[in-house]
């Protein structure tokens, strides 16, 4: 394990940096990753070569931070970014440092990185592994631990603060004492830090195996609800009745069992932010909390919140959306039209999903989930959907064109006649016909202008 094995495509792209007098390893998680019995095809370089003779090496180069030494080589169909030693000045804005210095020294470059178990480097000649902080060490003790002094670290880049949540949550680890001090102290200084990278972090936390484990050190700190200011009215929320735990700990928790679940980063951030509008609705009475109407509120924190972090609009949707269903209540009592009203109201994509929802929910409140009902509801769906009833306004044996031959207007009215229709064959497939429902949609215009 101490020596990493080198792809021979690597091999072949370092021979271009030895052959001309150069160094070339790579570091960082890779190694970090193979030192802990891990696959990993995500490699960085570092080289002692400047941006400049990078650039001349190859004939494919972009300098996509030539500014801070980074540039990334296209080499036999792959895309290497290769980052020249360096030192760094002040980080005045907490983002960036103020000025770079390239320099010859291996040793010096590793200084500068964020975690113990991140300033691996692998020699591209040999693979031989190169640990000058003790990196070893942390990773046999599960450890993440800054270089030198932690509120240096975070003060440098505030972002190295949800990386070693995110790390801790990758890797099932435990953020060293004073590490995990130092986060609190600087979480202030993630207000430097865009959006964009804030929810990169963040997502991929959430798609980890252990998410309740870094998204616990951040509310224990404070971050959480400086990074999601949304989750304040959660925390410590008394909900009673079943629930054993307050909001906040019960959403952590409904995230974490969403891994046994789904690996889609659409349920497990709708399992963090299903109660997220309970705050806004909570009615306290005597042994519980009432929530009436949480779900509609959490839709739209849900989009707001997503929208600050500049995510899809996409995930927006579907996320909001789970969000807004995941309140659902079947029974063996529902007859098939309330069946086929629930698909059409949910929307027959989301059915998989909602479900997976609904089963990380009784797992964070139970221990466990009881899926008798889920499953009967899945074979109900499966048997309407095997006999084609319509289940939207498209699967309609009418359209908009139809209704307007009969003389309905264009608009609003076409819309409510076909909301109309969609309900009638909700209640009676066989009304789905063309005569049928041209014959109800001229008698609901009549009444409709009759009543007006």
């Amino acid at each position: 394990m101490n020596v990493l094995s080198i792809p021979p495509v690597i091999r072949r792209f370092a021979r271009y940096f030895t052959d001309a007098g150069y160094s070339l390893y790579i570091v960082g998680g890779a190694v970090r990753d193979h030192l802990l019995g891990l696959k990993s095809e995500d490699y960085d370089f570092t080289t002692d070569a400047l941006p400049e003779q990078v650039m001349h090496l190859f004939k494919h180069v972009i300098p996509t931070g030539i500014e801070h030494g980074t540039v990334t080589v296209h080499f036999e169909k792959q895309s290497f970014e290769v980052t020249t030693f360096r030192s760094e000045s002040d980080y005045l804005d907490g983002r960036h440092p103020s000025s770079v210095t390239f320099i010859p020294s291996l040793e010096e470059d590793l200084k500068r990185r964020d975690f113990t178990i991140n300033a691996f480097a692998a020699d591209c000649k040999d693979g031989r592994i190169i640990d000058l902080h003790d990196g070893k060490t942390d990773l046999k003790n599960r450890t993440i631990r800054a270089i030198g002094d932690p509120r240096q670290r975070f003060a440098e880049d505030a972002l190295r603060i949800l990386r070693a949540a995110r790390i801790a949550a990758k890797l099932n680890f435990v953020i060293d004492k004073q590490t995990l001090s130092a986060m609190g102290m600087l979480k202030d200084n993630l207000s430097k830090v865009s959006a964009e990278r804030i929810r990169e972090e963040l997502f991929k936390l959430v798609l980890s195996d252990h998410p309740a484990r870094g998204l616990s050190y951040l509310r224990e700190q404070g971050i959480l609800t400086v990074m999601l200011p949304e989750f304040k009215g959660a925390d410590g929320l008394y909900q009673g009745g079943m629930h054993h735990e307050d909001v906040l700990s019960h959403s952590i928790s409904a995230c974490q069992a969403s891994v046994a679940c789904t690996s889609t980063l659409e349920v497990r951030l709708a399992a963090l932010l299903h109660d997220i509008g309970k705050s806004e609705v909570v009615v306290a009475s005597e042994g519980r909390n009432t929530f009436i109407g949480h779900e509609l509120a959490g839709e739209m924190i849900s989009q707001s919140l997503l929208k600050r972090l500049k995510a899809s609009n996409t995930l927006i949707k579907d996320v909001s959306h789970l969000v807004r269903h995941h309140m659902f209540d079947y029974q063996s009592t529902w007859s098939d039209s309330a069946v086929r009203r629930f698909i059409a109201r949910a929307g027959l994509q989301y059915i998989p999903q909602l479900l997976q929802l609904r089963i990380a929910d009784q797992i964070a409140i139970h221990g466990t989930a009881n899926t008798v009902l889920l499953d009967e509801l899945k074979q109900r769906i499966e048997a309407i959907l095997e006999e084609h009833d319509a289940l939207s306004i498209k699967d309609l044996a009418v359209n908009g064109n139809d209704l307007m031959d009969l003389g309905i207007p264009k608009g609003e009215k076409i819309g409510a006649t076909l909301a109309y229709l969609l309900e009638t064959v909700l209640d009676d497939p066989g009304q789905n016909n063309r005569e049928q429902l041209l014959n109800l949609a001229e008698k609901y215009h009549c009444l409709a202008v009759f009543t007006n």
